[in-house]
């Protein structure tokens, strides 16, 4: 493998000095107002800048004084010092590698390692350092450290090393140790250099990924709070099993005092499990939808979805399966239900980074149920994750037409012109006219605001948001940082974080929140405090894996600036 010059980085190239812990993607339901916090699209841009590969051994760490190369090269050899012949046999092997000849070249700074004095630590480590370059490209990752780590011990904030030894490190399957060095190697160079920053994103979310599956594994099930979801299944327009009790649809006990026994003549857990819904009494729905599969009662189907429903909500993926595959594989259920299973099967699977199987579930709900404005939300949001805008404006374009008229959100969301986002934010206006008691209209025509920069107007709507639900934890959290996007506050936008905290100390959102503006504030410990909260409480494998990431560079930090006193600009 030839050997390449190293590009610099560049300086001046306008990317922001965000920290570690954000160089990480961000789920979609964050919303726009967490752009002031991480905004990774212009890393895309930058694609190819400063990503030039380190291989090439190099002169010296700092300028040899009064010293002349060629000059050198023309004595004898008893009549030089001993750096100079350490710098000699460096350059001799700095020829073997450049022509590929790794080995002679290895021999060659092994003796100018021996050669070189204690006390020329700039020297040596060079030295140490080209060494490892050469065993570098011989794959000899255990030797890559053992030099690495010998050159930063000499220099300890020698990028080159850092790096190199990063690298082996992740050849070696190190990836605590590779995600400490390459740390410091972005912090050393102001996040300026392409390639050090995607290593570092690939080995957080392979340490979030391994972190994730051994959790959720074993986590314990745990019910989300009542507003989160009352929030989820307001995401439905055409969901049965969220609809209120229907005349008809009454307990058991209460027919009996009508009269009316005859139409259910046996007990029904799935029509107390809809009370319960009614009630907010959320823990007793899977027990009592269990007894009317079990019994093969008449809403069967309907328990099914339920039970399914809960499951994915208390993050049990696996349990929820097999009920959503026998709702969709009844021929002769409603077939509402069978697509309502559908898309949430389909976003089991897109949660689970299984993206054609998702496609599927949404293709064939929409065959099925071609007027059900769910699937053409839901499917809009899977088309925005695989990066398809154009399908995905379509389909919402195709939710907005069959009712759904929140989906001028979306629309505005992925908008790419100023005319649609203004077709957008007209729908907005005519949504709030017509719908003036409608919180979720005004939280997400807020958040399109703020991604056109329209800070003040989008407070209104927060503003009223808030009067409307003055318990949506998530408002108050986008509130929150509309205020540090907007004007900078600092304080009173983690008062807005503290105040959702303390209205739902589930939310996990407001704790990542909170713990991603702390890693800006350099407070890495109450990060790392506030990140571990929202792991618990993560509804997927896949959100605890970017928390987990989240965590570690965090985690990262605190142990780079141990060891070398670097801590990256701060808010």
């Amino acid at each position: 493998m030839a050997a390449s010059k190293p590009v610099e980085p560049q300086s001046g190239s306008g990317l922001p000095r965000w920290q570690l812990a954000l160089l990480v993607g961000t789920p979609i339901v964050l919303g726009v107002g967490a752009v002031y916090l991480w905004n990774r699209s212009r890393t895309k841009e930058r694609r190819g800048k400063g990503s030039g590969e380190r291989k090439t051994p190099e002169g010296s760490a700092s300028p040899v004084q009064g010293q002349d190369g060629a000059a050198r090269g023309n004595r004898e050899q008893e009549n030089m010092s001993p750096l100079d012949r350490a710098q000699a046999a460096k350059n001799k092997g700095n020829k073997y590698f450049k022509a590929a000849k790794y080995e002679q070249a290895i021999q060659c700074y092994t003796e100018a390692i021996a050669l070189c004095p204690s006390d020329q630590k700039a020297d040596l480590s060079t030295f140490y350092q080209n060494r490892a370059a050469a065993y570098e490209q011989q794959m000899k990752w255990v030797e890559v450290v053992q030099d690495c780590s010998q050159a930063v011990e000499l220099n300890p904030r020698y990028v080159k090393a850092l790096f190199r030894r990063a690298k082996a490190l992740e050849r070696l399957d190190n990836k605590k140790e590779c995600l400490e060095d390459v740390t410091a190697v972005c912090i050393l160079e102001a996040f300026q250099n392409q390639q050090s920053m995607l290593l570092a994103d690939k080995v957080l979310k392979l340490l979030g990924k391994e972190k994730a599956k051994e959790k959720y594994k074993n986590r314990e099930p745990l019910m989300p709070s009542p507003q989160f979801i009352k929030s989820y299944f307001s995401s439905f327009t055409d969901d049965i099993i969220s609809q209120p009790l229907q005349k008809g649809e009454k307990k058991d006990e209460d027919k009996d005092k009508e009269g009316e026994a005859a139409e259910v003549t046996e007990s029904s857990g799935y029509l107390k499990a809809k009370q319960y819904m009614e009630e907010e009494n959320y823990d007793k729905i899977i027990s009592e939808c269990t007894k009317e599969i079990e019994s093969s009662g008449r809403y069967t189907a309907e328990a099914l979805l339920l039970r399914a429903t809960f499951y994915l909500l208390i993050g049990n993926a696996t349990a929820a399966q097999p009920d959503l595959d026998r709702v969709i594989n009844m021929q002769d259920a409603n077939v509402k239900l069978r697509a309502n299973a559908l898309i949430k099967r389909g976003s089991m699977y897109m949660q689970q980074q299984q993206p054609l199987l998702s496609t599927q579930d949404f293709n064939m709900a929409a065959e099925i149920d071609s007027r059900n404005a769910d699937v053409y939300h839901h499917r809009g949001q899977l088309k925005i994750l695989l990066d398809q805008v154009d399908e995905a404006v379509g389909d919402f374009d195709e939710c907005i037409l069959l009712r759904f008229a929140l989906c001028y959100y979306r629309q505005a969301y992925t908008g790419n012109n100023p005319a649609q986002v203004q077709t957008a934010m007209d729908g907005f206006e005519d949504v709030i006219r017509r719908f003036p008691r409608c919180a979720e209209g005004y939280a997400l025509y807020a958040q399109a605001l703020t991604d056109q920069q329209q800070f003040g107007k989008a407070d209104e709507m927060y503003d009223k948001c808030i009067d409307l639900e003055p318990d949506n934890a998530t408002t108050y959290v986008h509130k929150g940082l509309l205020q540090l996007q907007w004007k900078q506050d600092l304080d009173l936008g983690l008062e807005l974080i503290s105040k959702a905290i303390e209205i739902d100390n589930k939310c996990d959102f407001a704790y990542e929140t909170m713990g991603t503006i702390e890693v800006q504030r350099g407070n890495l410990d109450k990060a790392i405090e506030m990140f571990n909260k929202a792991i618990n409480l993560a509804k997927s494998e896949m959100e605890m894996a970017h928390l987990y990431s989240l965590c570690d560079a965090a985690y990262a930090q605190t142990e780079v600036a141990r060891k070398y006193g670097l801590k990256p600009p701060t808010l």
